[in-house]
């Protein structure tokens, strides 16, 4: 059965070059896509904290205070 004419070496290399080109594009693609879920991964965990500062009653200072003085204590129990 015959299969054509064989591809030229130029031919070989346009094509992989073209390949290549391609799945460069599709990571960029990928890694934006991936940049965006992190992105609404950070914004759902914001959103988590600013509804415990709410339903706490807590400043964004009062936390920040609070925060530091748990790190502290526990810095100093090691």
């Amino acid at each position: 059965m015959a299969r054509g004419p064989r591809k030229t070496l130029e031919e070989k290399i346009a094509a992989k070059e073209e390949l290549i080109e391609a799945l460069t594009a599709r990571i960029e693609s990928e890694r934006q896509e991936l940049a965006e879920m992190y992105k609404e991964k950070r914004n759902i965990q914001l959103e988590s904290i600013d509804n415990m500062l709410e339903e706490w009653s807590l400043s964004p200072q009062e936390a920040q205070e609070a925060l530091r003085r748990y790190v502290d204590q526990r810095g100093e129990a090691v």
